[in-house]
Formats: C-alpha cells, structure tokens, sequence
C-alpha cells in the first residue's frame, strides 16, 4: 500500500432533517482509518469536512446538530462529495434545492459523487444518474424509479458503483460503502482494521440483498405465513414442497401460493433459497469449514448447487466470498 502525502478530501454534505446516523457512521469510518494510518506511522489519508448550503450548525433528524466548517461551492471541489439522506426527502429536496444545483454544476468536474439512502434523489435530480444504475433505501425505490425513469434501479443492492458515482440503501449501508472506499483508496487490510474496530464485517456484498429471510419474516402481517416462515428457518434440512407447506399452512396449494408472494415478495422456493444463501454466508464468514461441509450444513443440495446460488445471488463463488469476507483465516 501507498499512501500519499495529501489526504483524500471528502465532503460529508448535511442539510436541515439529514438522517444523522448516515453522517456519523461514515465519518467514523474515515476516522478509524486516519488513526490506523497513524499508527502504522503515515500522515491522515482522509481529510473530512462537514458541508451544507450554509456554514453553521444543521439539525439532523434527531435531537444532534453538525457544524457545517464548509459552504457548498462549485470551485472548492472535494474528492468525493456524500450526500446523506432525510427521512422525509420530498420537503429536503425542496427546502434544500441549492444542493441539486451544486451538484450539476460539479458533476463533470469532481472525481467521486456519493449518495447514501434517500440522498440519491438529489443526484437523480441533478441529472446525474441519467442512464446509471443505482440504489437507495427500498422504501423509496418505487418512487425513485417513477419519478426519474432514465435511472436503472436497483431497489434489493446495498450499494452500487457506476462510474464515479456510488449509490447506498438506508443507514448501515453507508458504512459498508465507505468501507468499500477505504478498502479501494488504501486496500483490504485496513479496511479490515477499520471494520474490526468497530465490530462490523469487513463490508457486505454490494449486491446483496437489503433483505434477509429473518426481516422477510418479521415484516409478513399474516401470523400463519410469519410461523412458517420461521417453521422452514428451522427445518431447512428437509425436502420443502409447495404441497408439504401448504398442507401445513392449511390452505389449498394455489391460494397458499399467492399468499405467500403477496405476504414475502418472494415465491416459497425463493424464500427457501434465500434462507440457505444466508447460513452459508454465516458458515463462510465465521468458520474454517471445507466448502463441502458449509454446503451440507446450509442444507444445499452439493457445493454445485451452492455456488450456483451464489453466483446468481452475488456474482462471485462462496471461495471468493469467504477471501473476500471471512472474518478468520480460512483454507476453503
């Protein structure tokens, strides 16, 4: 790794009803690397200034403020810009549109455009994530898709890059992408430092899903769907049919079908495809298993199958996954 005299200049960009925990959980993340930094006897990599419209203190969504040191300005670019988001972004965008207009102005000039959650509308406004594909918090995915059509959202990813654009879901997501900032500006062993402070895995997949099968479980409003739900959580070992599930649902095979894609958003083969994947991430981050022996445990088929699952899932094998990911040191 190389590290260069001059920090990496970012500008965490605030305005009144900013959800503060997508302020906070970044700029710890740059922080933590600043003091790992020093520790290996570099300078800072990361100079981070708290921006907005105006200098001076911006209320957040909760009782804390953040003292804006710096005003939007179109010659003063940083190297990469974060645009938190707001929990009620329709009147942010609106009280808060001098940002839109900062940001078109800097797009063709700035080396790194970032927005967390909901804070994508303000680059979706600008026009800058014309032709892209992004994300955002899956509360508004619909929205943002309606509204800017140009835009290829996906409403499932954590985060996504296109370009020098990068686009995150809701609160924890943002640490995950400056994870993934930290780790591409100054490589996988102190991002990995940085993550072990503070208690967090390395980063999630970008690709993954916004949804595990637990919080599938815990949103679905019928209690006979959430109990099976949780039945098929725990006898994932068994042959699930659609008849079988049914039968103890207590419901003919075709109603029980579209009750379960209404209630889950997901067919039951996907849930329990979705419910397998992610004991096998669990089984591939925390322990030193043969591959085999994680597949049969997460109750795949054969390692063929699992890798298919990943692949399609994430793009990458469970191998990849476990080097990339597992939190101690594996020969997979």
């Amino acid at each position: 790794m190389t590290v260069t005299p001059a920090a990496i200049t970012i500008d965490i960009v605030v305005y009144p009803g900013f959800k503060a925990m997508e302020a906070v959980g970044p700029m710890s993340v740059f922080e933590y690397a600043n003091l790992h930094l020093q520790r290996r006897g570099h300078p800072p990599g990361y100079d981070v200034r708290i921006a907005s419209c105006q200098a001076g203190p911006v209320r957040s969504d909760t009782l804390m403020s953040l003292d804006a040191t710096k005003a939007l300005d179109p010659l003063a670019l940083p190297d990469n810009a974060i645009i938190v988001g707001a929990r009620h972004i329709r009147e942010a965008l609106v009280d808060s549109a001098a940002i839109i207009a900062w940001v078109a102005a800097v797009a063709p000039r700035i080396k790194a455009l970032t927005a967390l959650c909901s804070g994508a509308f303000f680059l979706a406004a600008a026009g800058v994530l014309d032709g892209k594909r992004a994300t955002t918090h899956w509360s508004v995915a619909e929205r943002l898709q309606a509204e800017y059509p140009a835009i290829e959202v996906d409403a499932d990813a954590i985060f996504l890059r296109s370009g020098n654009v990068w686009t995150s879901a809701g609160v924890t997501a943002g640490i995950d992408l400056a994870l993934a900032l930290v780790e591409e500006d100054y490589g996988r062993d102190l991002a990995l430092e940085v993550a072990t402070e503070m208690v967090v895995y390395l980063k999630r997949p970008g690709g993954q899903s916004q949804f595990s099968a637990h919080l599938l479980s815990e949103r679905t409003t019928r209690p006979t769907i959430r109990e099976l739900q949780n039945w098929i959580l725990e006898h994932l070992d068994e042959k699930l049919t659609v008849a079988q599930l049914a039968q103890r649902a207590m419901m003919s095979e075709r109603h029980f079908a579209r009750v379960f894609q209404q209630e889950v958003g997901l067919s039951t083969q996907e849930f329990i495809e979705l419910c397998r994947f992610e004991r096998a991430t669990q089984l591939l981050a925390d322990l030193a298993l043969p591959l085999k022996t994680v597949a049969a445990r997460a109750c795949f088929t054969d390692e063929a199958h699992m890798r298919r699952v990943f692949m399609k899932k994430l793009g990458i094998t469970p191998r990849v996954y476990r080097e990339r990911f597992a939190t101690t040191g594996v020969d997979g």
